[in-house]
């Protein structure tokens, strides 16, 4: 990114599902501005890779859905760190099996568990520190799937997303007077391995995994005194 690095100097900001695609290029844009960077995923060998290619990035092993290692993460980051100015809660997935006709009820739960429930539990294990130090950035990668109703993208993952908005209202309602600022930024479509399966003719209209991390990088950016809560982002032709 060509933006001038320095807005997180000596800050901390996490990302969860870091190790790729959408979460791995936020991580990177952060760290370009200046945070200490600690990514988080459930898959060892992939954290190992994405830190590789961000000085002074940490990883940590940790499943959203899994609220007992998120707190453990948390207070990881804490304990080695001192501070988490920033969340991104990025860590989520869709299936393809997503309308009524062929949906499979395990499936429609691990994804509310992921993009729903996993986003409270990374919130949850944050809110503490952020409210002892006054100040802090809670933001929540949704998708235009949150503000409408689409059979694209699915019963669960709509659903989900929708209650992601919800949640994310609210926290912002409640912690504004802690100094902590709550964000959401709702895109479309991007291009990441997860969409391998789609035609290439869908592909070539989705946003990329850099275009969400702008948006971060510009929230996270803003000045003290200014909240955005809600960024939309979609495809524009060039």
């Amino acid at each position: 990114m060509s933006e001038q690095a320095g807005q997180g100097a000596g800050k901390v900001a996490w990302i969860t599902g870091g190790s790729a695609g959408i979460g791995l290029a936020i991580a990177r844009a952060l760290a370009d501005a200046g945070y200490r960077v600690v990514i988080s995923a459930r898959d060892q060998a992939r954290l190992r890779e994405a830190c590789a290619t961000i000085p002074g990035s940490e990883w940590i092993v940790a499943d959203v859905a899994d609220r007992g290692a998120i707190q453990a993460a948390a207070r990881s980051i804490l304990d080695r760190l001192g501070r988490i100015d920033v969340l991104v809660s990025n860590a989520g997935f869709n299936v393809q099996r997503r309308t009524w006709d062929d949906l499979v009820p395990e499936e429609f739960d691990a994804v509310l568990a992921a993009n729903l429930s996993g986003a409270f539990n990374a919130i949850h294990a944050v809110l503490p520190a952020m409210r002892a130090q006054r100040s802090g950035h809670v933001v929540s990668i949704s998708s235009v799937a949150g503000k409408q109703i689409s059979l694209d993208g699915g019963v669960a993952y709509t659903v989900a997303k929708h209650g992601l908005q919800v949640m994310s209202r609210l926290l912002q309602q409640s912690e504004q007077k802690h100094g902590i600022k709550v964000s959401v930024i709702s895109s479309g479509g991007v291009s990441t391995r997860a969409h391998d399966w789609r035609p290439q003719e869908v592909r070539a209209y989705m946003l990329d995994p850099d275009d969400v991390a702008r948006a971060v990088r510009f929230i996270t950016d803003s000045p003290p005194n200014t909240a955005i809560f809600d960024i939309e982002l979609s495809w524009a032709p060039a």
